[in-house]
């Protein structure tokens, strides 16, 4: 039985081709179920973020079921096979090392990747997807990342998706947002940074919106904002300079005709729309609108190349970390071990609901 990963990234897909596999957090064990049964796998971890979607598996043949097991998460709508690597043994426990420690991310050293590693590791457990391997194999991953981020200094300066939001909201308006106005569409861990991150620049004023209107006044009242009900987000936007959208929805929730009408309500004054989400929440056709200018998460990579450059300087203590783990893990998983007699009455329950798509 092999180890492996499959998957694509930011490094190998652009967004539009990574949102129509992307898969909510609360689906992860249902497509988790899918996954096992189609490709007869003996253990597996679903991991869908907004720069990765990657299934982590343990099968005899697993490269051959590789196209079967995508077929699983998309839509049939695009060709994704050219942008989908592949790795196995020693390569597949380093490359969810990297992951797991903010290595592999667009902005290198960021910590948000290991939880979510650890919550897509924890939904495929509680769902008894995982066995001896996966569980010994993110555990390990999950203590590789704690040991290099108390370990060296990668995450020292580092930030997160929303924080270089804020960064390049920085550059549009000149290194100076004290006198502008910002509105943050979605309340999550994200927009949380964004808010956190504009607070700290001594933006003129925030307004958050959420689905939740509870939760958008929590995070407004934290850091001195002021909430927005969902349903009149498109009035408040024509007082925005610049709106940064990051909810968890499957569909686009901003569409042109909503965007020209904001831009009416402000007399066509400049808007610009940081999308960074995914799936994507802006309708791209908003940037042919005049004086509506529109970036998403892809757009941060020439920000994040930048930073990147403070800290090489850690990366290879980080890989020799990695590299001692994962000759360790793979020892342990090749060494001969006696076979324990099956648990009586043992069986693999899957939720009805989760049936293979056919």
């Amino acid at each position: 039985m092999n180890l492996f990963v499959a998957g694509l990234s930011y490094r190998t897909a652009p967004v539009e081709i990574r949102e129509k596999l992307a898969v909510h957090v609360s689906r992860l064990r249902c497509h988790g179920c899918r996954l096992k049964l189609a490709g007869n796998l003996s253990e597996v971890v679903l991991v869908s973020t907004c720069n990765r979607v990657e299934i982590y598996g343990v099968s005899e043949w697993a490269k051959n079921k590789v196209c079967r097991l995508f077929e699983q998460l998309s839509s049939g709508e695009v060709d994704y096979t050219p942008h989908v690597y592949f790795k196995e043994g020693r390569d597949a426990i380093e490359h969810l090392f990297s992951v797991a420690s903010g290595l592999d991310s667009m902005v290198i050293g960021e910590t948000e990747i290991t939880g979510q590693i650890k919550q897509a590791y924890q939904a495929a457990k509680e769902a008894k997807l995982t066995g001896r391997v996966t569980n010994r194999w993110f555990q390990t991953a999950l203590q590789v990342a704690k040991e290099i981020r108390t370990g060296t200094a990668i995450g020292r300066g580092a930030t997160s998706v929303g924080s270089v939001a804020v960064e390049l909201a920085e550059r549009i308006f000149d290194r100076d947002l004290s006198s502008r106005a910002v509105m943050i569409i979605g309340a999550g861990k994200m927009g949380e940074a964004c808010v956190k991150h504009l607070a700290k620049k001594g933006a003129r004023s925030v307004m958050v919106s959420n689905r939740s209107f509870d939760r958008a006044q929590l995070l407004a009242s934290e850091f001195g904002g002021r909430a927005v009900k969902f349903d009149e987000c498109l009035q408040a936007m024509s007082e925005a300079d610049i709106v940064v959208s990051s909810t968890g929805s499957p569909r686009t929730i901003l569409h042109r005709e909503e965007v020209a009408s904001v831009m009416r309500l402000r007399r066509n004054r400049p808007l610009f729309l940081i999308d960074i989400a995914v799936p994507r929440d802006i309708d791209t056709d908003v940037q042919d609108l005049e004086n509506v200018y529109l970036y998403n998460v892809d757009h941060l990579e020439t920000i994040v190349r930048e930073n990147m450059k403070l800290r090489e300087q850690e990366l290879s203590r980080c890989h020799e970390i990695i590299a001692s783990h994962a000759r360790d893990l793979q020892e342990r998983f090749t060494a001969p071990r006696e076979r324990a007699p099956a648990a009586a009455g043992t069986e693999w329950l899957v939720d009805p609901s989760c049936a293979i798509r056919t």
